[in-house]
C-alpha cells in the first residue's frame, strides 16, 4: 500500500501548493474576490458557507499571504479582504480552471473561440447584465494603465477579441481554422471607422484582448486606430467577470464578445456569440443610443 508523503516534506510544487489552496472553498473564495466581493457579509452570502467555515478558510489565506484584510471602517472597526500579488498570481490557475470546465465539462473538448447560444457558457456571460464591473486597471497599448470604464462618458463599449496583429506571420499557428477566432481585425477597422458615430453618441470604445502592450500598440499604428486597446494579458478583467477564454499558443485568448458598461460600472447590453461582426457593432452602438442603454 502506498504512503503518502507528508506535503510540509514534498519537493513538488503542485504538493505545495495544494496545501496552500487545495480545498475547493479556497479557490472559490479567491474566485469572488477577484469578482470584486471583499466583505464578509458578501462572501457569505456569495458562496453560502457557515461563518465558521469562512472564519477559517479566510484566516488560513491572509496566513497563506493569498489575501490581506484592508480596514473600511474605523468604528468599529471592520476589515475587507483583498488579493495580494501572490493571490493575483492565481488568477491563471482560476482561469485555466474555467478554460477546462467549459471545454471538457460543458463541452466536447474541442478548441473555439466562440460558443453556441443556447449554451451553458453564453448563459453566464449573458448573466453579467446588470452587475458591476470591479474597479481595475489594465495597460494601453502605450503601456498607460487606464481603467477599462471611461469616466467622462455616458457608456463605454468594450469589444473583446482573440487577438489582432499588424504582422500575418505573428498569429498562432491554425489560428484560421479555429471557429470564432478570425475577423478580429476587420472588428477593430469596423469599429474605427464608426468611431465617430459613437462619439457622438456619447461613447468610448475599448477593445480588449490578452495581447501584450506592444502588439497592440504595433497593431494600432498599422491600422490608424486611435482608441485605447487595452491589454489584459494578467488576465484581471477576464477573472472578475469570468469571461470566455481558449487558449491558442500557450496562452489564454479572449472569446470574441461585447458588453456595453455605464458611467456608474453596470453591464447594460451583453453579446455572446458575436457571430457577424459589422452587425455586432451596429448593435452595440444602438445600445448607446437608447435612453435605456439597450438595442
Amino acid at each position: 500500500m502506498a504512503r503518502r508523503t507528508s506535503l510540509e516534506e514534498s519537493t513538488c510544487a503542485i504538493a505545495q501548493a495544494l496545501d496552500v489552496v487545495g480545498d475547493w472553498w479556497t479557490l472559490l473564495i479567491v474566485r469572488d474576490t477577484a469578482r470584486g466581493v471583499h466583505r464578509f457579509d458578501e462572501l457569505q452570502r456569495e458562496l453560502g458557507l457557515s461563518r465558521k467555515v469562512l472564519t477559517e478558510r479566510l484566516r488560513l489565506l491572509v496566513e497563506a499571504d493569498v489575501l490581506t484584510r484592508v480596514p473600511y471602517q474605523e468604528r468599529p472597526v471592520r476589515h475587507e479582504y483583498r488579493l495580494t500579488p501572490r493571490g493575483r498570481a492565481l488568477l491563471p490557475v482560476l482561469i485555466a480552471l474555467q478554460d477546462w470546465g467549459d471545454a471538457w465539462v460543458l463541452g466536447d473538448g474541442s478548441t473555439t473561440a466562440t460558443a453556441a447560444e443556447a449554451s451553458a457558457e453564453a448563459r453566464r456571460v449573458h448573466e453579467l447584465l446588470g452587475t458591476r464591473v470591479p474597479e481595475l486597471h489594465l495597460l494601453d497599448h502605450t503601456g498607460a494603465p487606464r481603467d477599462p470604464v471611461a469616466a467622462d462618458t455616458p457608456y463605454t463599449v468594450l469589444y473583446c477579441f482573440p487577438g489582432a496583429y499588424a504582422r500575418a506571420d505573428a498569429y498562432p499557428p491554425g489560428w484560421s481554422e479555429i471557429p470564432g477566432a478570425p475577423g478580429c481585425t476587420l472588428e477593430s477597422r469596423t469599429y474605427r471607422d464608426r468611431q465617430s458615430e459613437f462619439t457622438a453618441a456619447g461613447a468610448t470604445v475599448h477593445g480588449v484582448s490578452t495581447q501584450r502592450p506592444d502588439e497592440q500598440r504595433e497593431f494600432a499604428d498599422q491600422e490608424r486606430i486611435d482608441f485605447p486597446l487595452l491589454s489584459d494579458a494578467g488576465l484581471a478583467l477576464i477573472a472578475a467577470l469570468r469571461l470566455p477564454t481558449f487558449r491558442a499558443a500557450g496562452a489564454s485568448r479572449l472569446k470574441r464578445l461585447t458588453l456595453v458598461v455605464d458611467r456608474e460600472r453596470i453591464v447594460r447590453d451583453v453579446q455572446y456569440p458575436v457571430t457577424d461582426i459589422a452587425a455586432s457593432v451596429t448593435t452595440a452602438l444602438a445600445a448607446v443610443t437608447r435612453p435605456d442603454g439597450r438595442p
